[in-house]
């Protein structure tokens, strides 16, 4: 199996599907990077916690219809090369 564009697309395409999956108050809350932890105060620079918060619930709110898309076309790919 050789690394190529296509192999690292598939990856990448189920890592931002494993994030968009992560549901806030069942996973993320119990292990204490919920929405209400990390708060900073005014003109402070946020914490990395706070940041990757802030970038799984980016993910989770953009890729979540074009996430299923992304994926229906990789199935499609994957079937259809092998």
């Amino acid at each position: 199996m050789a690394f190529t564009l296509y192999s690292l697309l598939q990856a990448s395409l189920l890592i931002v599907n494993a994030v968009a999956v992560l549901h806030e108050e069942r996973f993320l809350r119990h292990v204490g990077w919920g929405s209400d932890q990390g708060i900073g105060g005014f003109g402070e620079e946020p914490g990395i916690k706070a940041q990757l918060t802030n970038l799984i619930r980016s993910i989770r709110t953009v890729m979540r219809g074009k996430g299923i898309i992304f994926s229906i076309i990789i199935i499609i790919i994957t079937i259809t090369i092998c």
